[in-house]
This record gives structure tokens, sequence and C-alpha cells, in this order.
């Protein structure tokens, strides 16, 4: 079974790792409430999607 010859170095290591950073999340802004959401999904402020209302939302 093959097995590196030599220790993998910290810096070649971060290298590698350089692009597993967390970016955020993505949100965009809802035409009706003007309130972010997630893109295409339901508001959850709102409760439309694509200018239809989907779902009933309590208010509280």
């Amino acid at each position: 079974m093959p097995v590196p010859k030599r220790r993998t170095s910290k810096t070649r290591r971060d290298k590698r790792r350089s692009h597993h950073a967390w970016k955020g999340v993505a949100l965009s802004v809802c035409p009706q409430c003007l309130e972010p959401k997630l893109p295409h999904h339901v508001c959850p402020h709102c409760g439309s999607y694509k200018g239809r209302e989907i779902m009933e939302v309590e208010e509280g």
C-alpha cells in the first residue's frame, strides 16, 4: 500500500485547504416586503414566492 515518503508541510497543507473557508449565506431581497430571504425559497416574512402568496404567515 502506498505511503507518503515525506511529511506534508504546513504551508502545502494550508494551500490545499485555502478553498475550504465558509463563504456565508447568499441572500436576496423579497420584492413584496423588501426583507432578506434565501433565493428560490418562499419569503418567511410575507409568505410570497414569485409574486404569489404561497402560505399564510402568522403575525406575532
